[in-house]
């Protein structure tokens, strides 16, 4: 017979349309940084589909890789979400794409499923925004649905302009603005959610979980990830201690923040859910008006992180401002690793380093201090604090990140002021004045007397010994001279500054 490459293909069309014809019709829900089924506005869309969801999660996700300690929490995450969905008949869909692309993982899953819509809430990173613009190309071009929506900031970042049109590029006028303009949209949860349940890859089949070693036992005693768990938090939280909020929010040694920002980051509460029971709060009880609105302008901070990631080409490489593009850093390998490791002999510094390795998580005030030690003591590119912070931290996020750390470093939008050089002695004598922080983090100090505990150095050599400390042994001599690095530091930024 002759070869008709016409018929061979009408033949292949009919049959991928006679297996069709027995194939349940579904809706995908694609998970990203939204890993909840409450106030989800993707997931309710695809639910009102009429269609039965088929919840997927794609590994990678087409941005930036998530580092070993949001591998940790992803795991966990997943596995709270699967837990979930199983409770309604369904179960996630797990695609291993780790070898392919996410284009390539959609092909195939239209190609398994009938698929009518793909439904999905939006990412603002450019290299997110430019996958989410593919996928939805393709799945039009092939007769398939595909719409997103807003869920996972208070207000989409085209939405907040100033009085001339633009994006904001300074926080205070963007809170002032948010403050004023922002209503909750709570979309809900579902009541009686149909899923599909189809065989897939496994969560553990992704080895998001570290081995040889498995170094996440702080973390495992540290979270509990999840949605249920985010709730949790949000609750024990604003019951606690959002009254004081605005006094506490400072003191690594009170550890009375939210501790929301890894559910955040992970999308496993809704900042609109935040938003309306924060509110709620502080309308009900007055004297939480200080401490709730404290409260509420963090969760706005980080609104205002997204729009300078969405106004960026990217912003974890690239200075926001060019004129750091010749900023004089250093490559002090032997400095950065004493960072890394909490050696710096700077205790508050130390203290926090430590914490972020134990638990995968640091006090805010401490990461100020933190990164302004790297780069402007050490002059280290803020980079490579970036870098670092990404791979160790559990909320760590593609806008707070680099965001925060170019607003440490001067050259981000709204950045500290250059000569802004935080004193690590007197920002641990300000908020641990009495030194419990540091003593737990750094405990081969937790016998010298308070005040010296935020500079050993100073201490006489008879209470050195009486505190059982060794400088150079059991503690490290302090890697660079306070008073030196920064004049240092600030002849650089001055340079820069006349340069630009």
């Amino acid at each position: 017979m002759k070869y008709d490459p016409v018929s061979v293909l009408y033949r292949k069309s009919y049959e991928q349309s006679a297996r069709r014809c027995f194939l349940k019709k579904l809706s995908i829900m694609w998970f990203r940084s939204d890993l909840r089924l409450e106030e989800n506005p993707a997931l309710m869309a695809a639910l009102r589909s009429g269609n039965p969801v088929l919840p997927v999660y794609i590994y990678p996700d087409g941005q930036r890789l998530p580092g070993a300690a949001t591998q940790w929490w992803l795991d966990k995450s997943l596995l709270a979400l699967d837990k979930e969905i199983q409770g309604h008949g369904g179960q996630l869909y797990v695609v291993d794409a780790q070898e392919t692309s996410v284009e390539e993982a959609f092909r195939k899953l239209i190609q398994k499923f009938d698929v009518q819509g793909v439904y999905w809430n939006r990412r603002y990173e450019p290299v997110g925004r430019t996958t989410d613009e593919t996928v939805k190309t393709w799945l039009k071009d092939n007769g398939i649905a595909a719409e997103s929506f807003s869920g996972s900031l208070l207000l989409e970042p085209w939405n907040l302009k100033t009085k001339t049109g633009d994006l904001y590029k300074v926080f205070t006028p963007f809170w002032k603005s948010l403050k004023e303009a922002y209503q909750p949209q709570l979309c809900g949860c579902p009541e009686r959610p149909e899923f599909a349940k189809e065989t897939s890859a496994t969560i553990a089949s992704l080895k998001l979980h570290p081995t040889k070693p498995d170094w996440s036992a702080g973390m495992n005693d540290s979270w509990s990830p999840g949605a249920a768990a985010a709730k949790d938090c949000l609750h024990k939280f604003l019951d606690s201690h959002l009254e004081n909020y605005s006094e506490t929010r400072d003191r690594p040694d009170k550890d009375q923040t939210s501790r929301l920002s890894p559910y955040l980051a992970f999308g496993e509460i809704s900042p609109h859910y935040i938003w309306s029971v924060t509110k709620s709060r502080i309308d009900e009880y007055p004297e939480l008006e200080k401490g709730g609105w404290s409260f509420l302008r963090e969760l706005a901070w980080r609104d205002f992180s997204y729009s300078l990631l969405f106004q960026s080409r990217n912003l974890a490489e690239e200075n926001w401002n060019s004129r750091f593009d010749d900023f004089g850093w250093t490559a002090d390998q032997s400095g950065f690793a004493a960072w890394k490791a909490g050696r710096t002999g700077y205790p508050i510094v130390d203290a926090g380093m430590r914490q972020l390795w134990h638990t995968g998580w640091m006090h805010n005030r401490v990461r100020m201090v933190v990164a302004s030690f790297l780069v402007k003591h050490l002059r280290i590119n803020w980079r490579e604090g970036e870098k670092w912070f990404w791979d160790t931290l559990v909320d760590a996020d593609s806008a707070n990140n680099p965001a925060s750390w170019q607003w440490v470093a001067g050259s981000g939008a709204d950045a500290a002021p250059y000569f802004r050089i935080f004193n690590p002695m007197t920002q641990a004598e300000k908020f641990d004045p009495n030194g419990e922080y540091i003593r737990r983090w750094v405990p081969e100090l937790r016998k010298l007397p308070t005040k010296y505990l935020s500079a050993p150095w100073t201490a006489p050599a008879s209470v050195l010994t009486a505190s059982g400390v060794r400088l150079g042994k059991d503690y490290p001599h302090p890697v660079v001279d306070h008073k030196s690095a920064r004049e240092s530091a600030l002849a650089a930024y001055e340079n820069t500054q006349k340069a630009s």
